[in-house]
């Protein structure tokens, strides 16, 4: 056996090393570098869900249940993918409304109820009370297991001042005062306990693992031989479901678990008040099932190796994990297992009873200060420096008690079994909660005595039997049932025995719990102040963003005396700090107002909510504004009038949606007129350019040849160049007129059928000249023959020609007209030159009437600006379209002909011209 000095040491020193972890976190925190707003820590952080019950009680549950000790972990795994729609609701309500805790929830949900808020903190404390109390006795046995042979139950006898678990107990009860409570602010993240509870999580994962693989790997030669020496002896039954009730019990058991993994309170603070970020749920959604599957892989095998090891059955299952270490002498593992197993145990112990404090104090101890008009006029102004006091004082309350419980009760027990308890008990919040963030129907009335009657038929079914074992009632209520009524055994009520006592409970108890939930809410009124909680809850993401705008509240607030109530509980710098966010969110000036608006009410009251509960805030805000009851008439009319608004606003966006709108297609229509404006003046510029210089040649000419007596030679080419500017005027004007007929609808085609090679060969033909003299590389490319199609022959060869005039002006050394027929019945021509291109900027324009292209190297632009608008005219009117872009480095102008009929394709015809 190990000494006890060094278990001591190690002990101490683990939780020295916590201490240090802790301490570092909230340093960092401080300078800004936070480590546990990370989602693989708040992941590792909710496997505080794995508690000393599931280190060292699911291995006892597996070598007397089999394996059924998997429903506590199928369960939450099966809700893990829910928590984006459960979870996340949770934590943007908590963080929205200032919630802390789990009493502080429903207690807020059901109009920021004291009565409420007082009976589920009551109820919490006495089902968390026995599962801290197995911590500590998990604890206590492996401290003991380690020193003596003999059985760790005599260590129930020692007095408590020579009992080690008395002071691991205070020692954890000091971490947590020291980590838990620091601020006022309940709702305020504690960096140092999140890292902490991380740290212990991925410990006893660690430690688990290493006994697995030692008991499965080393004692024994893998899992077939730890399942083949378990046959031999007979073990089979674990492998399998046992009993008839066997599918029944998995399913209610992981009904329970599912509920425990959401509504435990150190759950609770772990996921919610803990959480820096909804997002990190994703992460969370999958690590930890995985982190559930990981620390269950070696149960079975430990459960078989330990019962084959210690088939006399002198050594507590529960006690397997560590006992298998020690009876192979394996020391320095015996004791990472026993720090696996305090780790698992303490986490849980630090955690729930900051949430207890926490409840204690906001639900409890100061709504008794509030609401007895002598201590509220002796503590009211005093409330902000006892609230940290009263929750450590809280601390050290709890863990004593769940240390006389352990001594008195549940040391008797097994870890497993004190822990089902507890999971009833926590099942009994489900109904008002799930309800509470679903259902805007449910009342006050209904949720609390729904919590009192699943609460009454808990105690009575499972703690009371706990307590008849302890001694301190007659074993006659367990066989003849209370005041010999059989029919109400704790058992077996109304005769119902085929569940294990567990499953029993729990389905009496949550059958009552609902029943009553729903019918008294459906009969009973809410309160305005409940409708609107009820609102706000159900719809948070609607209302997240404007909630404190959106609670109905009536009544007369002065700021100073709101300044002041802020100033009790957070001081001089906070008190201002959260003024100046307001007033910078809402964009009011507070030192220009003597009275506060209902948000900004609302705003403070939220803010007292994050730091004595909703319930007590409500209180507090009462005790310095005059506020007057909200009929439901009122609060009726008031969202009638809202919904007039909200209705009449629509109609108003809608309206400017529209004129904006139209707004902007009046500014296209202007910047296109502006646009055809320019246009038209560089167009009548181009066009006067253009008709003056032949009008000059023709006059200037006309002149020489009237004045002078030449040869006939140069009349003759006189003459001729006359004849020629009279023909580049008539074009000019019949460019003009055509464009006019096309736009105003007059224009008629001569529709024919017509050779489509001949006419295209035609067209090239007529540009064999122009492409010599510039000397161009000129290629064309048919891809069929003896195409004929209907169309107006002249037209589409002026199309051909003006883009082939248009690449001729363009390109640098080449151009390439291509032709094919396409299986959408449709010829293809393309016209491609590598010149310089047209810039993207133009392209949408380019096929616009007087545009001219701003890239050419002329002083004056290169035509009228009317070929390109003709041609696209010519093409639509054909049924075709036109396009303009780039291909493989160079410019090409497409457009495309419907043809009529099939026709066959031949093959391939290329010609080539130099």
């Amino acid at each position: 056996m190990l000494s006890k000095g060094l278990i001591i040491a190690f002990t101490f020193g683990y939780l020295a090393l916590l201490f240090a972890i802790a301490f570092f976190s909230e340093q960092s925190a401080k300078k800004g570098k936070s480590y546990a707003s990370n989602p693989y820590i708040y992941a590792l952080s909710l496997a505080v869900y794995c508690t000393a019950w599931t280190y060292y009680g699911s291995v006892g549950r597996a070598a007397t249940n089999g394996l059924e000790f998997l429903t506590i972990y199928i369960g939450p795994s099966l809700v893990a993918p829910l928590w984006w729609i459960i979870m996340r609701k949770i934590i943007r309500i908590s963080k929205v409304q200032g919630i802390s805790s789990i009493a502080d929830f429903i207690s807020s949900r059901y109009g920021k109820n004291i009565t409420l808020g007082g009976v589920v903190t009551l109820f919490c404390f006495l089902g968390i009370l026995p599962y801290i109390s197995i911590q500590i006795k998990a604890v206590a046995t492996s401290f003991d297991i380690l020193q003596y042979a003999e059985s760790p139950v005599q260590a129930l006898n020692i007095p408590f001042y020579q009992d080690t678990a008395f002071y691991l107990a205070i020692g954890l009860a000091f971490f947590t005062v020291l980590f838990g409570t620091r601020d006022a602010e309940a709702t305020a993240q504690h960096e140092g306990m999140v890292m902490a509870v991380a740290f212990e999580s991925l410990f006893k994962l660690l430690a688990f693992i290493a006994v697995g693989v030692f008991v499965t790997y080393f004692v024994y030669d893998g899992f077939k031989d730890i399942f083949e020496q378990a046959s031999l002896r007979n073990l089979d039954h674990l492998f399998v479901l046992q009993g008839d009730q066997g599918p029944t019990e998995w399913f209610w058991m992981s009904v329970l678990s599912m509920m425990a993994v959401l509504f435990l309170p150190r759950q609770f603070q772990m996921a919610v008040v803990e959480n820096s970020n909804e997002k990190h749920l994703d992460k969370a959604m999958w690590l930890f099932p995985l982190y559930l599957l990981l620390i269950n892989i070696f149960v079975i095998p430990i459960a078989l190796g330990g019962l084959v090891h210690f088939s006399d059955g002198n050594v507590d299952a529960d006690t397997f994990v560590l006992a298998l270490p020690i009876a192979y002498e394996k020391n320095w593992l015996t004791l990472l297992v026993y720090l696996g197993g305090f780790s698992a145990a303490t986490s849980m112990i630090i955690v729930s009873t900051i949430a207890l404090s926490n409840m204690i104090s906001n639900n409890l101890i100061i709504p008794i200060l509030l609401v007895n008009e002598k201590l509220k006029s002796k503590f009211q102004n005093e409330l902000g420096g006892r609230v940290i006091w009263i929750r450590r004082a809280s601390i050290f309350v709890i863990i004593l008690l769940a240390y006389v419980y352990y001594k008195e009760v549940s040391g008797q027990f097994s870890l497993v079994s004190i822990g089902l308890i507890s999971f009833v008990a926590i099942a009994q919040f489900t109904p008002s909660i799930i309800g509470g963030i679903f259902w805007k129907t449910g009342s006050r009335l209904g949720a609390l005595w729904g919590i009192i009657a699943g609460f009454g038929i808990w105690f009575y079914t499972l703690v009371v039997p706990t307590i008849i074992t302890a001694g301190y009632l007659p074993e006659s209520l367990m066989t003849e049932g209370l005041f010999g009524i059989s029919a109400i055994k704790p058992y077996s009520l109304l005769g119902m025995e085929g569940m294990s006592y567990v499953t029993h409970s729990l389905y009496f108890s949550l059958s009552i719990n609902i029943l009553l939930y729903v019918i008294i809410s459906l009969f009973s009124e809410q309160s305005s102040k409940e409708h609107n909680q009820a609102l706000v809850f159900v719809d948070i993401f609607k209302y997240s963003t404007t909630l404190d705008s959106s609670i109905v509240w009536k009544g007369q607030a002065y700021l100073p005396d709101l300044r002041a109530l802020l100033k009790n509980f957070l001081g001089e710098e906070k008190t201002s700090l959260a003024f100046a966010q307001y007033a910078d969110k809402s964009g009011k000036a507070l030192d220009k107002i003597r009275f506060a608006d209902p948000e900004l009410v609302n705003y403070c009251e939220r803010i007292l909510s994050g730091i004595i509960g909703s319930a007590s805030a409500r209180i507090m805000v009462g005790s310095v504004v005059k506020e007057e009851e909200i009929s439901m008439e009122e609060v009726l009319g008031i969202l009638r009038e809202t919904q007039e608004l909200k209705s009449l606003n629509l109609q108003l966006k809608q309206k400017s949606k529209e004129l904006k709108k139209a707004s902007d297609k009046l500014q296209e229509m202007n910047e296109t007129l502006r646009l055809n404006d320019m246009l038209k003046d560089d167009f009548i510029s181009t066009v006067t350019h253009e008709m003056k210089t032949p009008i000059t040649s023709i006059r200037a000419f006309s002149e020489i040849l009237l004045d002078e007596d030449l040869p006939d030679a140069d009349k003759k080419k006189f003459l001729h160049i006359i004849i020629e500017e009279t023909n580049r005027m008539t074009r000019l004007i019949d460019q003009v007129l055509d464009l006019e007929r096309f736009d105003s609808g007059r224009q008629k085609l001569s529709m024919d059928r017509a050779d489509a090679k001949i006419l295209i060969l035609q067209a090239a033909e007529s540009m064999l000249q122009v492409f010599k003299e510039k000397g161009l590389k000129f290629d064309i490319q048919l891809d069929f023959e003896d195409l004929e199609i209907s169309m107006d022959e002249d037209r589409i060869k002026q199309v051909i020609l003006n883009l082939l005039s248009n690449a001729s002006k363009f390109a640098k050394t080449k151009v390439v007209l291509e032709a094919k027929y396409e299986k959408e019945n449709q010829l293809l021509i393309r016209v491609l030159d590598d010149g310089k291109g047209v810039p993207k900027e133009e392209i949408p324009y380019i096929f616009d009437k007087f545009f001219q292209a701003k890239n050419q190297t002329s002083k004056k632009p290169i035509g009228s600006g009317l070929g390109l608008a003709i041609s696209k005219k010519i093409v639509e009117y054909h049924g075709g379209s036109i396009h303009v872009f780039r291909k493989a480095g160079m410019t090409c102008f497409e457009f495309t002909l419907p043809v009529q009929e099939e026709l066959k394709k031949k093959s391939k015809l290329s010609n080539q011209y130099e």
